[in-house]
């Protein structure tokens, strides 16, 4: 496994890498629209999510607009995101709770946003990060798999690579773990034929190592 010096020399190289996704200070996002744009994300392509939640925020933007739509008009919206019509039930649902339970304000706590229908851990470090600028480091499949191929972690599941990359990485590089590291998994460490030669981690990576 891959020392800590080492773990921080994979995230500069991939910050230099990818320049727009540096460890500079992230601009905040609206929290609310950051959690109801990560619930239609699930199971479905960035470009289809960026357009479905245009069409849902020109339709209504706060917890109590998105909350009053009808459900065959949410169910629209959605469509053309996978799994629409569970979506609209927890997208309706988190709007509700947000309005009544949180005065339309959203929580800025993982407890918090853990009590809201369809959000995980990975959604909800999302919000934190994004929508806050809250340190949080956020595992999905992507990250998962990259933090273990190149040998930054050895974990078997999301939830332990997420507690092993708190341990190793320092906390001011934390939000850009998720954007660098899927990155490079969608564009260079693939997952069947990763393009090491292409990489320019292949002297740090263990799997570069051995397949060199």
């Amino acid at each position: 496994m891959l020392a800590d010096k080492k773990i921080s020399k994979v995230l500069d190289t991939l910050g230099e890498r990818y320049p727009d996704l540096k460890f500079a200070e992230f601009n905040r996002r609206d929290p609310f629209r950051t959690l109801v744009s990560c619930v239609i994300s699930q199971r479905t392509r960035d470009e289809q999510t960026f357009e479905v939640a245009r069409r849902l925020f020109r339709r209504a933007r706060t917890p109590r607009g998105i909350a009053a739509l009808g459900t065959r008009e949410l169910e629209s919206i959605l469509r053309r995101s996978g799994f629409y019509r569970q979506k609209a039930r927890h997208i309706r649902e988190i709007s509700r709770l947000i309005a009544a339970r949180h005065g339309g304000v959203t929580p800025n706590t993982m407890e918090e946003l853990l009590t809201l229908p369809g959000v995980g851990r990975k959604t909800a470090n999302i919000v934190l990060s994004f929508g806050f600028g809250i340190p949080a480091i956020a595992v999905d499949t992507h990250v998962h798999r990259i933090s273990n191929r190149l040998g930054m972690v050895r974990t078997k599941n999301p939830e332990e690579t997420e507690r092993a990359l708190e341990r190793r990485i320092e906390r001011s590089k934390w939000i850009s773990v998720n954007n660098l590291l899927v990155r490079h998994g969608q564009e260079t460490c693939k997952p069947i034929r990763p393009l090491c030669g292409a990489c320019g981690l292949a002297g740090i990576c263990e799997t570069g190592r051995a397949r060199g």
